[in-house]
């Protein structure tokens, strides 16, 4: 930057060689007709021209990579800001909004680094060394040209500061219509599925509408200070032709002088017009990095200062005392929670749904914090524990599993890329995954697609249970896992998942109850609340809450 900074008065002295020289050449040259100092001026100016045309190319290498490398930069700060908030975040925010939040607000660092700041800077540093050299020309023309050049100055830094909140709007309304965008490429099944193509494109079309009517205003203000340069620097050029031409008639001005003045006055003026195409520049870079800052003030959810506990090896005794959670405040989704999961066991979490089963589950997974009372491993209080100490050992199996587009061995492999081929192929046979991937020509290389959609359900449940296999973690979190899948498959999975918990503390959040018979413990959640707990043939000799489900689902 300060190179940059550097290069930029270099070239901007070198281009007031030309206009000074034409003071000589019709003053001094041509009246005394010295042929020398024609040589010499003719040097003079083409050692400037090779001078600004060097600084100039090496400005746009130099600032324009900058400007590119400092984009690639906070990009990858602010997607690793992104992923280090909460799930709340997440759970508020479209992903498409923040696609555009990262990949678009931080362009603005181009026009900051690149352009903007060549024009910004070289213009004022021409334009302050330009006025010096009319003020000793000619201070009364000199004093005429600043009144419009100050009335067009306050008149930009109103308008500007009008353009400002639009850009900034602009940004709001750019990730409002990218994340629906990308929320109807996502569900285009859904979409097509109900028929509902043309009222899709309506609200695409609303949103396209919005961002249309923000940029006409942004535009008209933009004009409104194009328009004014024109008129008030075209008083000013009509101003001087009659003061030079009055002064020159008087013999207080030579006309080799007033030819450089007015050369003079283009490369004072020539910034000033241009500041509506770099103010608009800026005032855009400016309200994109205003909203990339507040992303980057939010607060992660593994605060060092918060969290200052990092776990070794772990047991895995989970223990629930007395939790209460409330995702709005004064709307308590679980009222005193407790319960014991002790290293190895199962515990399976049943009930109706919206009954709380899932709010537990994320609780033990750290997604979420609770609102009093205190969940603990090994003794530990997990809001003091470093998330990524205690995440390592931690594997999710989920009712809608995510798969990322690209091979089934890479969704397999992501936990731990660097797995031995002995590990990972002990997983798909573990996950009964090889039962489908013999019988695709490319096996465990074939591309799945965008979220695994050229896989059944139960395969990308499949492939997920593989994944979780692999990890190999202390903590199991299995929601619904086998929700997907047809009987057969079923039956394949739940000895896979049989081998799965063993040695596991495992959390089992299961509505087909055939599923969790040999739980360890069963935790019966209704209206926030523990209803019932105990093994499952306790519980159906109870004749309880879990019984009438239990048996419900037998009559089904």
């Amino acid at each position: 930057m300060l190179l940059g900074l550097g290069l930029i008065v270099i070239s901007r002295l070198a281009s007031l060689v030309l206009p000074g020289a034409t003071k000589f050449l019709i003053d001094d040259v041509i009246v005394n007709k010295d042929v020398q100092l024609l040589w010499w001026l003719l040097g003079a100016v083409v050692v400037a021209i090779m001078v600004q045309s060097l600084t100039s190319f090496w400005l746009t290498k130099l600032l324009s990579v900058e400007a590119q490398l400092l984009i690639s930069q906070l990009r990858a700060q602010v997607q690793r800001k992104v992923l280090s908030l909460p799930i709340r975040f997440f759970n508020n925010t479209k992903s498409g909004a923040l696609v555009s939040r990262i990949m678009s607000d931080v362009e603005g660092v181009r026009n900051l680094v690149g352009t903007g700041l060549v024009q910004l800077v070289g213009g004022t540093f021409t334009a302050i060394i330009s006025l010096v050299l009319l003020i000793r020309i000619s201070p009364l023309m000199t004093f005429y040209t600043l009144v419009p050049v100050g009335i067009f100055a306050f008149v930009a830094m109103k308008a500007f500061a009008r353009i400002r909140p639009i850009f900034r709007t602009r940004g709001v309304i750019n990730a409002e219509v990218t994340g629906r965008l990308t929320e109807t490429l996502n569900g285009v099944r859904v979409i097509k599925g109900f028929n509902a193509e043309e009222q899709e494109n309506r609200n695409f079309e609303v949103g396209v509408e919005r961002l249309f009517q923000n940029v006409k205003e942004s535009l008209t203000a933009t004009a409104f200070i194009t328009s004014s340069s024109t008129f008030l620097l075209g008083l000013a050029s009509a101003g001087i032709m009659g003061i030079g031409g009055w002064q020159i008639i008087h013999d207080q001005l030579t006309l080799g002088e007033f030819l450089a003045f007015t050369l003079y006055l283009g490369f004072m003026i020539a910034p000033i017009v241009q500041m509506s195409n770099i103010g608009s520049q800026l005032t855009e870079a400016f309200a994109g990095l205003d909203r990339t800052e507040e992303l980057m003030n939010m607060d992660p959810e593994d605060i060092t200062e918060e969290r200052p506990l990092k776990l070794g090896m772990i047991k895995g005794d989970v223990v629930f005392d007395d939790v209460h959670f409330a995702y709005d405040e004064g709307k308590e989704v679980l009222h005193g929670i407790s319960f014991e999961a002790k290293a190895g066991s199962v515990i399976a979490l049943v009930g109706t749904s919206g009954s709380g089963k899932s709010t537990i589950a994320g609780l033990a997974a750290t997604f979420l914090n609770p609102t009093s009372g205190r969940v603990t491993v090994d003794g530990h209080d997990l809001s003091k524990v470093g998330l990524s100490s205690y995440r390592q050992h931690l594997g999710v199996v989920l009712q809608d599993d995510f798969l990322f587009e690209g091979t089934i061995r890479e969704n397999i492999l992501f936990p731990r890329p660097n797995a031995t081929e002995e590990q990972l192929q002990k997983a798909v046979r573990a996950a009964y995954v090889n039962e489908f991937t013999d019988r695709l020509e490319l096996g465990l290389e074939t591309v799945i697609g965008e979220r695994g959609v050229k896989l059944s359900g139960g395969q990308r449940q499949r492939v997920a249970i593989a994944r979780a296999m692999l990890a190999d973690p202390r903590i199991l979190i299995l929601d619904e896992a086998t929700s997907n899948l047809d009987t057969e498959s079923e039956a394949l999975i739940q000895k896979s998942l049989n081998e799965l918990v063993k040695d596991r503390t495992t959390f089992v959040i299961a509505h087909r109850l055939s599923t969790i018979r040999q739980a360890t413990e069963i935790l019966v959640i209704e209206h926030g609340l523990i209803a019932e707990r105990g093994t499952h043939d306790s519980l159906i000799a109870k004749q309880g809450r879990y019984f009438d489900l239990y048996t419900y689902q037998a009559r089904i």
